[in-house]
């Protein structure tokens, strides 16, 4: 197996661009691959300031190691769920990948700073854990970047994930949240700039990419993401991309490309009528609340006993059991 550009011996192999690259090649592959979707998608400038939104994970780490190293000024932030060990080894990997190279990172624990985590949120609200994980994150990862005064914030979401979202909404022709699958979300409303440059990448690449410079993260799964629909997405799409190398990128892409732009419209729609949560100045759109949902979760699961991670594991087992029982 020998390298495409240099013929030298290949580390890896890549059906989708049906061809094979050594180490130092590979690296440069990435790298253009983030170029072209941070200067296609014109998601930031040289100088501007970059909070990166930091999990511990490969993708988070290895868009923060790719942008420091192509010169941007980049920050990390990470955020302490409370979900039990696997939020502690997280928080493990993180600091460990910015103290080693020098970099700035905050960590914020939603139990100390906000008074519940995870779990808690999970068993007072009735909802599946993701839904107040997501919404936390979103809204801490918001303020710290006004806070920090950050012109934008960046994801680690690679194609891999954007084309199994893309999958469950068309599915379900979500067309407001199919409206808002952009791989940038300008500034708006007290609302920060949020990009995605590893659109063009996928998770294996991004794996890759971290054994090859040495960045050790946490590989397990959130023990609470277990029969999350988004995994049985990306499953899926794995079964198609086995049989049609590069189906993943040509769907996604090609949304970005020919379908997107239809939709427009229905994104600036969902944009207007949004105002100040009267508790911490957030922007909220919820019709007849005047404070945001970040908000309204905090004061509810606030006032409850913390609840262990295997508890709300459990439950969410039991709940997926029963629903395979009435479906049959």
């Amino acid at each position: 197996m020998k390298c495409r550009t240099c013929r030298g011996p290949a580390i890896i192999d890549l059906p989708r661009h049906n061809a094979n690259f050594c180490a130092e090649h590979f690296l440069e592959l990435c790298r253009r691959q983030v170029r072209k979707a941070i200067d296609d998608f014109e998601m930031f400038a040289p100088d501007d300031r970059i909070l990166v939104a930091v999990s511990g994970g490969k993708d988070s780490l290895a868009v923060w190691d790719i942008l420091v190293e192509l010169g941007y000024r980049a920050d990390g932030l990470y955020i302490g769920l409370g979900i039990g060990d696997y939020s502690h080894e997280s928080e493990d990997f993180a600091r460990r990948f910015a103290d080693e190279r020098g970099l700035t990172l905050k960590v914020v624990s939603l139990r100390d700073d906000h008074g519940f985590d995870v779990p808690t949120a999970a068993k007072a609200t009735g909802r599946v854990p993701c839904s107040a994980c997501g919404m936390s994150k979103r809204h801490l990862f918001d303020h710290w970047a006004r806070e920090g005064g950050y012109d934008v914030v960046v994801t680690g979401h690679n194609l891999d994930d954007e084309a199994a979202v893309l999958f469950g909404n068309s599915l379900r022709w979500d067309v407001e949240y199919l409206a808002r699958q952009l791989p940038v979300l300008a500034a708006r409303d007290g609302f920060p700039k949020k990009v995605k440059p590893l659109v063009r990448l996928s998770e294996r690449e991004m794996a890759a990419w971290c054994v090859v410079r040495g960045i050790d993260y946490i590989v397990d799964e959130c023990p609470m993401a277990v029969g999350n629909k988004h995994l049985g997405y990306k499953e899926a799409l794995n079964l198609i991309e086995e049989k049609s190398p590069g189906t993943k990128a040509s769907y996604y892409l090609g949304f970005l490309e020919r379908m997107s732009p239809l939709l427009a419209g229905v994104h600036e729609r969902g944009t207007a009528g949004l105002s100040a949560c009267t508790k911490c100045g957030a922007p909220t759109g919820a019709v007849g609340e005047s404070v945001c949902a970040f908000c309204r979760l905090a004061e509810r699961a606030s006032t409850m006993a913390p609840v262990p991670v295997e508890m709300v594991v459990k439950k969410s087992a039991a709940r997926r059991r029963a629903e395979k029982e009435v479906g049959r």
